[in-house]
This record gives C-alpha cells, sequence and structure tokens, in this order.
C-alpha cells in the first residue's frame, strides 16, 4: 500500500494548489466541528484543479428524520413498534450524545477504564458527530466556499473519472456500502 498517505488534515492537504482532478470524503464531514468546516473546504477549493471534483457523502439527516416520523406512526403500543421507533431515535442522535468510543464499549473492564483515560472519550478521538448535513445546509455550504454546479447525486453516478471502477461507495457485496447516505458532488 505504497500509494496510502496518512496526514492530519487539520494541517491542511499536502497537495499544491490546483493540482487535484478529484477530492472525495465520506462520513467525515460531520466529525468536523461546524466552525471549522469553512477552512476544511477552503482547502480542498485550494487544491482542486478548475473543474475538479469535490464528492461528499454523510449520513443523511433527511432521511433519519424521516424514518423517525414514519416510525411515530407505526403503532407504538406494539413493543417492536416501540423499539423500531427507539432504533431510529439512536440512529439520528447516538453519534452526537455517545461518550464512550464504540471499540472501547466492547472491551472488558479494567482494558476500558485504561484506553478511556488514556485515548479520551468519543469526542476527544473524534467519533461523535459534529453537524448533521442535508440536502438544503451541505451545497449551502459547499456553494459558500466557492464551489459551484452542486448536485445530489446516485451512490452509483459521479462526474468523477471511471467512477464505477472505482467503486468507494460500494460494499464488498457490491451494494451501496452505507445506504443512509447523502452523496453531493460539486465543482471547483
Amino acid at each position: 500500500m505504497d500509494d496510502v498517505l496518512v496526514h492530519d488534515l487539520k494541517k491542511g492537504i499536502p497537495a499544491p494548489d490546483g493540482s487535484v482532478d478529484a477530492v472525495y470524503h465520506s462520513h467525515l464531514l460531520e466529525h468536523v466541528d461546524r466552525d471549522a468546516v469553512p477552512a476544511f473546504l477552503a482547502e480542498i477549493w485550494r487544491v482542486l484543479r478548475p473543474g475538479g471534483v469535490h464528492r461528499v457523502v454523510v449520513p443523511d439527516l433527511e432521511r433519519y428524520a424521516r424514518d423517525y416520523l414514519d416510525s411515530l406512526e407505526s403503532g407504538l403500543e406494539d413493543p417492536q413498534a416501540r423499539a423500531w421507533h427507539d432504533a431510529k431515535v439512536s440512529q439520528m442522535i447516538l453519534q452526537m450524545v455517545r461518550r464512550e468510543a464504540s471499540g472501547t464499549s466492547k472491551q472488558r473492564a479494567l482494558r476500558r477504564r485504561l484506553e478511556n483515560r488514556l485515548l479520551g472519550d468519543a469526542r476527544k478521538r473524534g467519533e461523535t458527530h459534529m453537524w448533521m448535513w442535508d440536502r438544503v445546509n451541505l451545497p449551502e455550504a459547499l456553494e459558500r466556499a466557492g464551489f459551484r454546479d452542486d448536485q445530489v447525486v446516485d451512490w452509483r453516478s459521479s462526474r468523477i473519472l471511471d467512477w464505477n471502477e472505482i467503486g468507494l461507495d460500494r460494499g464488498a457485496d457490491g451494494a451501496e456500502y452505507k445506504p443512509e447516505s447523502l452523496y453531493v458532488e460539486a465543482l471547483r
């Protein structure tokens, strides 16, 4: 894996101005503090060549909200319907309120305490969602950063050359990797 670069994005993207054809990130932007999003998007705009594609994949707040509202209509007197409703509430807010990191919560008690003390809680580790995005506020943020021609797209379609051969939004089984996602592309 010689072509993998590990880099702290808080220090910018290690690429010259206007040198990149496409930038793709999936389930990352919701972990960036909302106040830091404009600078992050400006950095992506900086490295993209004119006409370059910025593809953003995030959990879709609108979909979560619709699922939640549907759960209210499902006859909540049934215990299974109440459990489904609770799952929909959890789907929307668990990532924002969770204190313990996902992997740590599965450890034995001593290891859990050590990991939490050494590595911090879920927020400190960057696991929690700092903001939720939908088909309105994500394109608006991209436009404010200077991007143009933003489009909500399907997971199988992209303006990125050879997108379907790359398969970044496809799981090992060939199906959509994260079906709860919103896919937005914009051009520099």
